[in-house]
């Protein structure tokens, strides 16, 4: 989900599911890394597209199943990053995000990185 704070900012909320390939193996809700050790990049997508199907049939809110199921931080804030600018963010979410509509959600595609906000 995106918003635009400003010109040179996005506002955006995502769900994070780490995984073996994940570099810091290590989350909030598994801060031993025993569950992401054992889960791989295939069960995450799956479990990330099983997340968007329940958004999109009204099953479930965004904010709830990122409070829930992602791995980041945020997920205390509903997943939401709050605003950033360019630099501040994995290239490939950076981009992704900056290339949304404001109040648009992507469901047709799964990004996927190394789990890192550069901050």
């Amino acid at each position: 989900m995106l918003s635009s704070t400003a010109a040179s900012q996005v506002r955006a909320s995502h769900i994070l599911i780490k995984h073996q390939g994940s570099r810091r193996k290590a989350s909030w809700k598994d801060p031993e890394g025993r569950v992401i050790s054992a889960t791989t990049r295939d069960s995450a997508v799956s479990q990330l597209k099983l997340l968007c199907d329940d958004i999109v049939s009204g099953k479930a809110k965004f904010d709830e199943l990122a409070s829930r199921y992602s791995d980041c931080s945020s997920a205390k804030r509903g997943g939401d990053l709050g605003p950033f600018g360019r630099g501040q963010m994995q290239k490939p979410f950076e981009d992704a995000t900056y290339n949304l509509k404001p109040g648009y959600w992507k469901r047709s595609r799964v990004l996927i990185t190394h789990c890192s906000h550069q901050n």
